[in-house]
């Protein structure tokens, strides 16, 4: 860990220093000036994140609401149909449209710097977070632990928004190990009245207080100063993103930090990332699984199968569903990442039966986030009239730490987590 952070003793030595001198790392997490909504106008402008939804998708959400986010964060859906996402035009519109939700009066900006508080309540679960930012030196430096790699392409995307917008609009999803103190603390300020409350199209509720108490925001940061490690649940792609502009600007002004929202990995939901591949690798439906009976544990099912333990899987084949269980002798592995269900579907499925060498660019292999359903899952079966889908049982966040820990990557679409955090609930300003 500390020759990583030598690496990185660039422009922000003093802060990497100061890391180096403590020898064991702890998370920094900072307050800011938020940029949010004028109250009462969350709901019409707070959208799911960029990379949810198409072009298409966003630009009908967006239909007749001018406050609508979309406009910033897919500004290409103002733009003529089939300008591409990546078009410097598309760029230019988002700053247009980011300020003109400034300049009348939309979106404010605190005076004052200040911790935040989300609360997310989906169905039965509910997740509260603190909105704060984070080191990018730290980033750099592996205190902010990462498991995926990040697609260079995503990542030029994300530069030149936030360059364009001179802002960083979407927070990074982080976990860290619940502290006890702290969700004590978290429960007793969501306990006052709400600066943000309101339930989205998806019935999602989410809630937001202000931290304005000077000693709580001491305790909050001395309580953080105590944790270790920090883990991106979602947001790799903006977290490395905000490393390199802050490079490029030298740390200057508030580009040393990015936007996050910490939540405590007990109350984080992971669901089901399934898995449809296009086709049998030219075999038949019969053949198929006399293959796979090979190799795992095989039965029919009467219905839809959504496996309810680790190493369990569900398999929908020519109209008809299968419940899939990894054999012990696949099980022998002392490495988190091999015995990831993902890891083991690949290793003992995709690669020897389908022909599947590298998930990350195979052409024949769409992931389905679990938040669509098995019934998802049958309709691509069908409408293809070929291939094979799988359901799986969600990556525990035990599993995403304990990897992230030994500076492991995941397999790819290894999670999917819910509820989503909202675009434009808060920005971080880099002017």
């Amino acid at each position: 860990m500390l020759l990583r952070c030598y690496k990185h003793l660039t422009w922000s030595s003093v802060i990497c220093l100061d890391l180096v001198s403590r020898i064991i790392f702890m998370a920094i997490v900072k307050l800011f000036r938020a940029l949010r909504p004028k109250f009462g106008l969350a709901a019409q402008i707070c959208e799911l994140p960029y990379d949810v939804l198409s072009s298409e998708e966003a630009r009908v959400a967006a239909n007749g609401r001018p406050h609508s986010f979309f406009h910033v964060s897919k500004p290409e859906i103002d733009l003529p149909e089939g300008t591409a996402p990546y078009d410097a035009a598309a760029y230019a519109k988002g700053r247009e449209n980011f300020d003109r939700l400034i300049d009348e009066g939309c979106l404010v900006q605190d005076p004052e710097a200040h911790y935040y508080l989300y609360r997310q309540v989906m169905g039965q679960h509910t997740q509260v977070g603190l909105v704060a930012v984070s080191s990018c030196e730290e980033y750099d430096c592996g205190v902010v632990k990462k498991h995926e790699f990040t697609r260079l392409d995503k990542e030029n995307d994300r530069v030149k928004h936030m360059e364009a917008l001179d802002a960083q609009t979407g927070p990074v999803f982080l976990t860290y190990r619940a502290d006890a103190e702290l969700d004590a603390l978290f429960a007793k300020v969501a306990c006052g009245d709400p600066k943000v409350d309101f339930t989205s199209d998806d019935e999602v509720r989410h809630t937001a207080w202000v931290i304005s108490d000077s000693e709580l925001a001491r305790f909050i940061e001395a309580k953080f100063s105590s944790i270790p490690y920090l883990y991106i649940a979602d947001g790799h792609h903006r977290s490395a993103a905000a490393s390199r502009v802050a490079k490029a600007r030298g740390g200057k002004a508030h580009s040393d930090h990015f936007l996050t929202v910490l939540f405590p990995h007990d109350q984080m939901q992971i669901l089901a990332y399934n898995r449809f591949v296009h086709d049998l690798n030219n075999a038949t439906a019969e053949q198929f699984l006399e293959k796979i009976q090979g190799v795992l544990s095989v039965s029919e099912a009467p219905a839809a199968v959504e496996p309810t333990l680790k190493h369990q899987l569900g398999m929908y084949l020519a109209g008809r569903w299968y419940a899939l269980e990894f054999r012990p002798e696949a099980l022998n592995s002392k490495s988190p990442i091999e015995l990831l269900d993902v890891s083991l579907l690949q290793r003992h499925v995709f690669t020897p039966l389908l022909g599947i060498q590298d998930p990350r660019r195979s052409r024949r292999i769409s992931f389905v986030g679990g938040i669509r359903g098995t019934g998802e899952l049958e309709k691509l079966v069908d409408a293809a009239g070929t291939g094979v889908a799988f359901s799986m049982f969600p990556t525990s966040i035990e599993d995403l730490m304990a990897v992230a820990d030994q500076d492991g990557i995941m397999p790819p679409k290894s999670t999917w987590f819910e509820p989503k955090l909202r675009d434009a609930m808060f920005c971080h300003m880099l002017r």
